[in-house]
């Protein structure tokens, strides 16, 4: 069994976000080092508002992304706001927007946020548990099943659904045709082992096409850099591999008649031995064991096998 990197001595902590601007008026904020619950967001200023992509997890981590949003845009109003999907990195930060933002999000997002347990307290399955701060759940007010179009003055964004379960069965992008921005949301990791267990791998793996098709200039992943040019092939075609690997072990598991845990410590990681929070294998197979046998996912199950394939409880610096 290979490990994933080990922890850099120093942490980026909740002050280490940046807000970077893609285009004039297109912010990309990112977080190191992307790990668990560590999430990219966004702003984009139009007219004389702000459409917000995403917020973080923590009390802490939104209120530093508002700050700098605020400041970048010369304090325009947050008058809309999209989540790209129901995870708690980019979601459980939504109740800091202002009262008078338009949330929106697809219909499984705002069904998935408004069953989730986790914010209410987190289980001890990360060291150290999370906290996170003075965030209560907050629901889209509008559910976008596959697309909308937003005008920010003149500026236009398009809300869209991959049609196919992928890193979760409601995920969003963002993306702006004119300046050929995408926010992808968690559709792609840069640099890091991706997370499917909620959604597809097969879905997953069809929808890189989807996202290729875009021919944007700039994408901004759920995790990771912002990627440019010949960079976003790279990483598709890499996740792509990734994917297949994850299909292959699968099969060659259920042949041998081996669990998902038993099938991730038979596997070589090879070329995706580097990437950060590499224990998402087993939850991974989880998810492609429980397609395969036609039955709904044991999340308390695959977190438990996780945690035991890296032998202590998954790290994060949120």
């Amino acid at each position: 069994m290979i490990l994933g990197p080990q922890a850099t001595p120093t942490p980026p902590g909740p002050g280490s976000g940046t807000l970077d601007e893609v285009c004039p008026g297109v912010h990309a904020w990112v977080q190191p080092d992307g790990s668990w619950w560590v999430n990219n967001a966004g702003a984009v200023a139009g007219g004389d508002s702000v459409l917000v992509v995403d917020t973080c997890a923590t009390e802490a981590r939104t209120r530093r992304f508002l700050d700098a949003v605020h400041t970048s845009t010369g304090g325009l109003p947050v008058r809309f706001a999209v989540n790209t999907h129901q995870h708690g990195d980019h979601a459980y930060g939504n109740s800091l927007l202002p009262a008078s933002t338009v949330l929106f999000g697809h219909p499984n997002m705002r069904e998935g946020l408004r069953m989730d347990p986790v914010i209410e307290g987190c289980p001890p399955l990360w060291d150290p548990v999370p906290d996170w701060g003075g965030v209560t759940r907050r629901l889209p007010h509008v559910t976008v099943e596959s697309a909308l179009t937003l005008h920010l003055g003149d500026r236009r964004i398009d809300l869209l659904h991959p049609g196919t379960p992928a890193h979760t069965t409601g995920d969003l992008v963002a993306w702006l045709p004119e300046e050929r921005v995408l926010f992808s949301g968690d559709l792609v990791f840069a640099g890091l082992t991706p997370l499917v267990f909620m959604g597809s791998v097969t879905g997953a793996l069809s929808a890189f096409d989807w996202l290729a098709s875009f021919a944007a200039e700039a994408l901004v992943p759920g995790h990771g850099p912002v990627l440019r040019g010949p960079a976003i092939d790279e990483v598709l075609e890499q996740h792509r591999r990734y994917y297949r690997f994850l299909i292959h072990t699968a099969e060659d598991g259920r042949s041998r008649g081996w669990s998902a845990l038993e099938a991730a410590r038979q596997a070589d990681l090879g070329e995706f031995a580097g990437w950060a929070d590499a224990e998402r294998i087993v939850l991974n197979l989880h998810r492609l064991y429980a397609d395969h046998e036609g039955r709904e996912l044991d999340i308390p199950a695959a977190f438990g096998d996780a945690i035991a394939w890296l032998g202590r409880p998954m790290h994060t610096w949120v």
